[in-house]
């Protein structure tokens, strides 16, 4: 098992934006060999951002850097930047392997 996780912080009140922007988009993921779940998680609120994580489960690291390198990755990420105003800093990817 494999996990990509990307935390993202929020400036506060786009809290709902950002949550609107994950619904609305099409991420591809179910029609790419590997993936086996998603989630997007909201943490704790600062004075200067709320955190939020992206966790994606993938069957293996081979099979998550195959979709970083597919055309479903790309549609998937196509609009990315559009709204950069939101956002307290760039996203930070965390990626992980499963020893258990």
């Amino acid at each position: 098992m494999f996990i990509a996780m990307n935390r993202f912080k929020i400036k506060p009140g786009c809290e709902q934006d950002f949550i609107e922007i994950w619904k609305g988009r099409d991420s591809y993921l179910e029609t790419v060999p590997g993936f086996k779940e998603f989630h997007l998680l909201q943490g704790q609120s600062y004075d200067e951002f709320t955190l939020f994580s992206s966790h994606a489960v993938w069957e293996s690291r081979e099979a998550f850097e195959a979709w970083t390198k597919s055309e479903a990755f790309r549609k998937a990420h196509a609009n990315a930047g559009s709204r950069k105003d939101i956002y307290a800093g760039p996203p930070q990817l965390e990626c992980f392997e499963s020893v258990l």
